[in-house]
């Protein structure tokens, strides 16, 4: 239980920063949506910023968590897309949205027993 409190604390204090930087627009996150072919505008970079934080706040609440991740998953991989396409490095930049939702389902599945009995491991 305090694996998956840890790993999902990390997660959590991650994109709370993350979203926070979008929702106020600072001039690197301007910079790296320009670099991404994203619009520059902070109407967008709060929009981001809003979904990562909701996304979050469902992933921290036990009785939204697995909605939280799935919903977090589909950012991740909307942003491994980004770096593929831009052919970004491999293992610090486009492989990172991998690194992060690995983090996120071992710690929900370490602390939730209602997803380790739906994906038990076998050894």
């Amino acid at each position: 239980m305090w694996t998956g409190r840890i790993l999902s604390g990390l997660v959590i204090l991650f994109l709370l920063m993350d979203g926070a930087i979008k929702v106020m627009p600072i001039q690197p996150v301007t910079d790296s949506l320009k670099e991404l072919g994203y619009p520059t505008s902070d109407s967008f970079a709060r929009l981001l910023g809003t979904i990562v934080l909701v996304g979050t706040a469902l992933y921290a609440w036990p009785r939204t968590a697995v909605l939280g991740a799935i919903l977090l998953t589909g950012l991740f991989g909307g942003a491994i897309a980004s770096h593929l396409r831009l052919g970004d490095p491999l293992f610090s930049h486009t492989l990172f949205g991998v690194y992060l939702g690995m983090l996120m389902w071992g710690g929900l599945w370490f602390r939730d027993p209602a997803l380790r009995a739906l994906l038990p491991l076998k050894g």
